[in-house]
């Protein structure tokens, strides 16, 4: 798993459906993740990462006892 796909899990947002329904955003996220710090990148995309976690809400699966 990519720290790319770390972050945005932190961030409450599922990698795998972002990837799918929005690939040319993801890729361009992707990029721009791998040459700034992630701090940086929280405050440039701000706005944009709260819209992307109402759309693809990443839910922790349960663990099955």
């Amino acid at each position: 798993m990519s720290d790319f796909h770390l972050y945005l899990i932190s961030k409450k947002i599922d990698p795998s459906a972002f990837e799918q329904g929005e690939k040319p955003l993801y890729q361009e996220f992707e990029r721009a993740f791998t040459h700034i710090h992630p701090t940086s990148f929280t405050a440039q995309k701000l706005f944009l990462l709260n819209k992307l976690r109402r759309k693809f809400l990443y839910e922790k699966p349960e663990i099955l006892k």
